[in-house]
């Protein structure tokens, strides 16, 4: 990639020299002469024209390709490539603005709500994929911000020329390359400091050895004071110029972007799109704030929207000599230091709007199998679902289940317990933040929701698998309470310990949560439980057949406890010996007929 902008840049070089040559040419060809003053001030209104047609015609031909892009990548896959990086960048938004509602990371990793941002993720801004993240990780409790929600996104769906047109601007904009935008408003004061006099002192001495060189055409100054104080000079600036860019070049790109922000928010604010009018206000009175940060930033960032043009080409030299971009960025640390606030407003504002548009496109994308959540504050928490499905499986089997209270379900292994109960989990979290459910009715309460179910050992901290699942656990008993009603979901309960002590303990934990104010959604191989909680928890079982020596699920979620056991059955499918299928169906049968383990 750097190769090809380095010979794309040597190839506008070129161009540049031949322009100019050609000119001459065509002078000399005409019988036309001149002296050089007027050669090269007729060369530069040629070369300015020419690229005022050119920056239009790029303009023009950027427009028409985003909005093929628009249409094209409506309603599909994102196809976005993240790096550790990225995501780190991603989430620097909401890290700074954590709520008290959040989806915490053991939940957030349990149902893989990385993938599922990823796949709503066709956002065209480094705002609205921040936005669109912290968004996800922040369970909202405000009916008034839901229905806000909803009518952006209803207006995105249904509208698609106004929604072309913002995102055509929010694609101007772009994303900043594993660079949190949002970071680097928020700590201005880490950026190294300079001060501007020493750069405007070097650029003064520059033109000072202009003003000799002139000088000594119609005085008696030697010439070579003027040329050698030129030559020193340029040299001299030059080196100060990559040493302080190569500081705060990560900065740099990031006021560059800025600029850009600045300039589509201008431009998304002359739309004519009633229905986001107050937005659009808001914008305008902010961006008149930041006029003086935007003077001057022509010369300094010229063209955001058509990079790489030949005028910003021919900048580059005017900037290593006289420093202008680096004046102009100390100025502008003063201001966004200053307006940080106000920059911060900006960012919201553009980052809801494209997080919106990207959640309309996730809808078309599930066009048959979404809904509108109706979200209650009820005395008493409930969760209705039906037809419920998971937006990572390709033609899922749909699951409905309506309930008051908690709920546990058994059945072996790849039956489906595991996927159902995260199937409800996403629901939940996507109908409380995205105004979103993946069915076909999604009837709740407003629920905190919390999950233990992939857990693993921590390493890092020597804990083994059950003292992670034991604090997992306990995590979500203490914050129970009578004012928010908890969703939660907890799949095979204390399986790191043995049977023994898992069933007793299993028991009164799942008793815990099932008297509080919460519904519990329990997966379990454990079928005592089913008996032991059954004052406490509904039982349903998801269940599979075994036919011509292969096992058959269907995926269908039933009512009551389940009743048959395959697990042994299963060994004889892949191919154990007869001999230990048949000893362990004895044994089991025994331990069911008289409650004790026989020695083998």
């Amino acid at each position: 990639m750097k190769e090809k902008k380095r010979k794309g840049k040597i190839c506008k070089h070129t161009s540049f020299i031949l322009l100019f040559a050609l000119i001459k040419y065509e002078l000399d060809k005409l019988g036309v002469f001149m002296d050089t003053f007027s050669y090269i001030l007729i060369c530069i209104v040629v070369f300015i024209v020419f690229v005022c047609i050119k920056s239009k015609h790029d303009k023009n031909e950027i427009y028409a390709r985003y909005q093929y892009k628009n249409e094209k990548e409506w309603g599909q896959v994102p196809l976005t490539t993240y790096t550790q990086e990225k995501f780190q960048a991603i989430k620097e938004y909401y890290l700074a603005n954590r709520g008290n509602y959040d989806v915490d990371d053991i939940t957030w990793n349990d149902v893989d709500m990385d993938t599922i941002y990823m796949l709503m993720n066709n956002t065209q801004s480094s705002m609205g994929e921040d936005y669109l993240y912290a968004t996800l990780r922040k369970l909202e409790m405000s009916e008034e911000k839901l229905q806000e929600r909803e009518r952006l996104i209803s207006f995105f769906q249904n509208n698609p020329g106004e929604r072309d047109k913002l995102q055509v601007e929010f694609r101007f904009m772009g994303k900043l390359k594993n660079l949190s935008l949002y970071k680097y408003i928020n700590t201005t004061e880490s950026i190294p400091t300079h001060n501007p006099i020493a750069s405007i002192f070097m650029a003064s001495v520059l033109v000072l050895s202009l003003v000799l060189m002139g000088l000594s055409c119609v005085t008696s100054i030697p010439a070579i004071y003027g040329v050698v104080m030129f030559v020193c000079s340029v040299v001299n600036n030059i080196i100060h110029y990559f040493h302080r860019k190569a500081k705060i070049e990560k900065y740099f790109s990031v006021f560059m972007y800025i600029i850009r922000v600045l300039d589509g928010a201008k431009s998304i604010q002359k739309l004519s799109i009633p229905k986001l009018q107050k937005y659009f206000m808001r914008l305008q009175e902010i961006t008149k704030m930041f006029a003086d940060f935007e003077r001057g930033s022509f010369i300094v960032f010229f063209d955001n929207k058509a990079q790489g043009s030949f005028f910003d080409m021919f900048l580059d030299y005017f900037r290593m000599l006289f420093h202008i971009d680096l004046i102009k960025f100390d100025f502008m640390v003063k201001k966004v230091h200053e307006k940080r606030k106000e920059l911060n407003e900006i960012y919201e504002i553009l980052g809801l709007l494209d997080a919106m548009i990207a959640v309309a496109s996730f809808r078309t994308l599930f066009e048959d199998r979404y809904c509108v959540p109706e979200l209650s504050k009820d005395n008493k928490p409930i969760f209705d679902m039906i037809a419920g499905t998971h937006p990572l499986i390709d033609n899922p089997v749909a699951n409905s289940i309506r309930t008051s209270g908690s709920i546990l379900i058994t059945g072996s292994n790849a039956s489906g317990k595991s996927t159902f109960i995260k199937t409800a989990a996403i629901n939940g979290i996507l109908a409380q933040t995205v105004h979103t459910a993946l069915a076909t009715r999604y009837q709740a309460s407003y629920f905190k929701i919390y999950s233990s179910m992939a857990l693993r050992d921590d390493l890092q901290s020597n804990e083994s698998y059950y003292i992670v699942e034991i604090k997992s656990l306990k995590r979500i008993l203490e914050q129970v309470n009578t004012d928010i009603p908890t969703l939660c979901f907890v799949d095979e309960v204390l399986r790191g310990t043995n049977t023994l002590e898992r069933i007793a303990a299993s028991s009164y934990i799942l008793k815990s949560l099932g008297e509080s104010n919460a519904i519990c959604f329990a997966a379990t191989h454990d079928l005592e439980l089913a008996h032991i909680l059954q004052k406490y928890y509904e039982n349903y079982h998801f269940e599979e057949q075994v036919e011509n020596n292969d096992i058959i699920f269907d995926y269908s979620l039933r009512k009551g406890k389940a009743m048959t056991r395959n697990a042994i059955k299963l060994l004889g499918i892949m191919g154990y010996d007869k001999k230990i299928i048949e000893s362990s169906e004895k044994l089991a049968n025994d331990f069911q007929k008289n409650g004790v383990w026989e020695q083998i």
